[in-house]
């Protein structure tokens, strides 16, 4: 009976792949996963790949391209440019990857106890207002004149910021789904609310979240930067792609090498992001 069953399986080629599968194996998904994994590699393997700790300073203040021992140069307090770069990659990533989950998760419980609680749903979308109300930047200024600078500020800004974007996607799924003819048969055969919500309603409401996750970390790497471009991100000597970047503003006259890195690596940071997501949009759209 076993071998007849072997037999008679469907061969492993011939099963239908799972949709994101399939969008990432497109040109757009792998030339994306090919650039943030670049990125991410290198942030990961920073302690290898960079010859002197990002903070060391020397008398060799904006030495250029190539010089020897510091293949990216040095900024004008004469630490190496290449330790900067790939420690505040590891230190954006570090930030992303903890505040957008947060935010997401936040989000969709309110979105949750808004959807099975109407007398809820009022004070939710309200709150969501509120947050949406101020830009990231300004939110920003608001946290951090509360809390000061930090990587802790940075964190709750940017997952304030995608509280609601996801609280209000979930929630506009989950009142689409709920009145289809699949949830009301559900419901008539005796399934509970419960049951339906979890088993029906979310799995069917989950393809626009797995596709804007992808768009909101793209999103923190653009808040992370521009509060540690404006002084009101991770407190220096740290190092992050926004600081890096601020530090080299005054003597891109005099170092233009010194905003290559950074400006080259949230290019390709976002640019992978951004493929990803287009090519996970373009299959839920299907």
């Amino acid at each position: 009976m076993t071998a007849m069953t072997t037999l008679l399986a469907p061969p492993a080629a011939a099963r239908p792949r799972h949709p994101y599968a399939t969008a990432l194996a497109t040109a757009r998904g792998r030339t994306g996963l090919a650039l943030v994994g670049l990125v991410v590699l290198a942030g990961l393997l920073a302690p290898l790949l960079a010859g002197h700790p990002p903070t060391d300073q020397s008398a060799l203040t904006l030495a250029p391209l190539g010089t020897p021992g510091h293949p990216l140069g040095t900024d004008d307090l004469g630490r190496d440019l290449l330790s900067r770069l790939l420690y505040g990659i590891r230190a954006d990533l570090g930030i992303i990857a903890v505040a957008v989950p947060l935010g997401a998760v936040l989000g969709c419980l309110l979105a949750l106890a808004a959807a099975v609680h109407p007398a809820v749903d009022t004070a939710v979308q309200r709150a969501f207002d509120l947050v949406l109300a101020f830009p990231g930047l300004i939110l920003a200024l608001a946290v951090t004149a509360v809390l000061g600078p930090g990587r802790l500020p940075v964190i709750l800004v940017v997952a304030l910021a995608e509280v609601p974007v996801f609280g209000r996607l979930l929630r506009t799924g989950v009142l689409a789904h709920r009145s289809r003819e699949y949830v009301t048969a559900a419901r008539v055969g005796g399934t509970s609310a419960r049951r339906v919500l979890t088993r029906h309603v979310l799995p069917n409401a989950a393809d626009p979240l797995v596709v804007q996750f992808a768009v909101s970390l793209t999103v923190a790497v653009f808040l992370e930067g521009a509060m540690s471009f404006l002084g009101v991100g991770v407190r220096p000597p740290e190092p992050t792609l926004g600081a890096v970047l601020s530090q080299a503003m005054p003597h891109l006259s005099q170092a233009p090498h010194f905003a290559a890195g950074p400006l080259v690596t949230v290019t390709a940071l976002v640019l992978g992001l951004s493929l990803v997501a287009e090519a996970l949009n373009r299959e839920v759209r299907r």
